[in-house]
């Protein structure tokens, strides 16, 4: 027995190599039962890797009895099927790409940094800042440039007559310039004053970040307390149904019990008779069989009323958590109206918002924050250039109390006179000219000079003011970070240990229909301590982002 010196691929496969000319000679003239195993060697059929070894395209046209058509028909639809094949697998593959891709937009679109970047864009306020920060610039070359010149030109209706010739026009041209340094000192000014107006843009940058960041907590919180509230009324609504059904089963058992004749006079005998031997002090083994085949009519009676009793107060909390729920949607449709108003879109614009409030981190240490506040804050920083400024301007004061220069020229256009013998008759004249201005008016130089003085000290107190509101608000987000911090510790421990027992008392109330009371307040304790929880969370939030505005910090240039 001979073998295949190639092993067969599968059926319509093609061999991973091209046969060469005497090997497929040799590999036509085995028979089909010569062919052997493939021994582990691995071909690519219809687009899947298999060791499966079946007479290939090749030995169909050689061996199977069939007619010429035949076989090319086999020839095209395998390779129709092969083709068909992959172009499933690439548009598959598109699709699973173009997922990734949606599921990349979905979440960039409800991340906070989305947000923050949406609104540092679109936020009137900062554009409005931002903007008066340009135009302060532009008044950097309008007083850094000299006065404009001035030119006089006179006219003489009837030439003047002159020893030189007949005057017919006068023309005069004149350049003031301030006294040295009133220019620079303005340009200074001026600087300062728009590096003011920017200081003034970052404050209101990092402020509307921190509105952002705090309605965007407000938002999980409210998100989440709905969820949890819809959650609590799922079971308070299974809860009502348990309860509905023992009602149901209790009145049953009650009618049957009561139902027979002369069932109320033998209850009755038999409690009497118990009653009795109890009194005389018999033997008590006997009267408690007794009372107990009497107690179902009173038991029944009882449990009846407290039965529909519990529904009642099933269906007062959840009247209380349906309220609750509405209350809370439209609590977020208002703060997702602001959240959207920061951003400058439409009050009913969707957020997207992830499913799970995670807590934040700082990252710095407290006394980090404190030094950073008072170097880094945009207020103070403002506050320091325009007390740079008002130093320019006293500088600028001071000299514009100096005279002023003004070089000129003044030009005489002279006709002939034709009665005149001068040499000079007819020649125009040319005369340079100098002004000076006297500035012997002092008091509003010396009110100007005052001016100033009053300004840097009105200054001088604002910085102080705006460092004192600084460390106050340091000290408020200090004590809502440091409370959020040990309220998330607690509550977290708090709700475990709630919703253990809560678990508990509900199997226990599912097998005995009692203790519906302690299962409604450890419900209530639970969805208490699950609120205050995801608050905590969310003031832990707010408070990291109200101390990295005060540290000027921020994840959006």
């Amino acid at each position: 027995m001979t073998h295949s010196p190639f092993p067969v691929p599968p059926k319509g496969g093609k061999p991973e190599t091209q046969l060469h000319q005497e090997d497929l000679h040799i590999f036509q003239q085995s028979s089909v039962s010569d062919f052997q195993p493939c021994r582990g060697e691995i071909f690519v059929a219809r687009g899947k890797t298999t060791k499966e070894c079946r007479p290939g395209f090749a030995q169909r046209l050689d061996f199977r009895p069939r007619g010429s058509f035949e076989k090319i028909g086999n020839l095209i639809s395998d390779e129709i099927d092969f083709a068909f094949k992959r172009l499933m697998s690439k548009f598959a593959l598109i699709l699973i790409l173009l997922g990734f891709g949606m599921i990349s937009m979905s979440q960039q679109s409800d991340s906070l940094t989305y947000y923050l970047e949406l609104a540092a864009k679109n936020n009137p306020t900062v554009l409005q800042k931002f903007t008066e920060y340009q135009a302060a610039l532009q008044k950097v070359p309008q007083v850094g440039s000299l006065p404009d010149p001035e030119l006089n030109v006179g006219v003489f209706l009837s030439p003047m007559e002159l020893v030189g010739g007949n005057q017919v026009a006068d023309i005069r041209l004149m350049q003031m310039f301030p006294w040295f340094g009133v220019l620079k000192n303005a340009k200074d000014e001026m600087s300062l004053m728009a590096k003011a107006k920017y200081e003034s843009f970052r404050d209101a940058k990092l402020q509307l970040f921190f509105d952002v960041q705090r309605s965007w907590n407000e938002l999980h919180k409210i998100q989440q307390s709905i969820l949890i509230n819809e959650k609590n009324l799922e079971i308070m609504r299974s809860l009502e149904r348990l309860s509905l059904v023992k009602f149901k089963a209790a009145s049953a058992v009650g009618g049957a019990s009561s139902g027979g004749p002369g069932s109320t006079g033998t209850s009755s005998s038999a409690a009497s008779g118990s009653s009795g031997m109890s009194t005389m002090g018999g033997n008590t083994g006997t009267s408690v069989p007794q009372a107990s085949a009497a107690m179902p009519a009173s038991p029944m009676g009882s449990s009846g009323g407290s039965g529909l009793a519990d529904i009642y107060r099933i269906q007062l909390e959840t009247g209380e958590l349906e309220n609750s729920i509405a209350l809370l949607k439209n609590q977020l449709q208002t703060i997702a109206a602001r959240f959207n108003n920061y951003l400058n879109r439409q009050p009913l614009s969707i957020v997207t918002l992830p499913e799970k409030l995670d807590a934040d981190s700082l990252g710095y240490t407290l006394s980090a924050v404190s030094d950073s506040m008072l170097s880094n804050s945009p207020m103070l920083g403002m506050l320091e250039y325009e007390q740079q400024s008002l130093e320019a301007r006293k500088a600028m004061v001071t000299n514009m109390g100096y005279p002023m220069v003004g070089l000129g020229v003044n030009y005489s256009l002279i006709n002939k006179n034709e009665m005149s013998t001068l040499a000079m008759n007819g020649s125009d004249m040319i005369m340079p000219m100098v002004t000076v201005t006297l500035p012997i008016y002092r008091k509003k130089y010396k009110a100007m000079r005052e001016e100033v003085e009053l300004m840097k000290t009105a200054n001088k107190q604002g910085y102080q003011a705006s460092a004192n509101s600084l460390q106050t608000e340091y000290y408020e987000a200090i004590q809502l970070y440091q409370d959020a911090k040990r309220r998330m510790k607690l509550y977290d421990n708090q709700h475990g240990l709630a919703n253990r027992s809560l678990n508990i008392l509900q199997k226990s109330f599912a097998v005995s229909g009692s203790g519906l009371t302690d299962v409604l307040r450890i419900r209530q304790q639970t969805l208490d301590y699950e609120l205050k929880k995801i608050e905590a969370i969310s003031d832990n939030n707010t408070a990291i982002a109200w101390l990295k505005r005060l540290m000027a910090y921020s994840q959006i240039q």
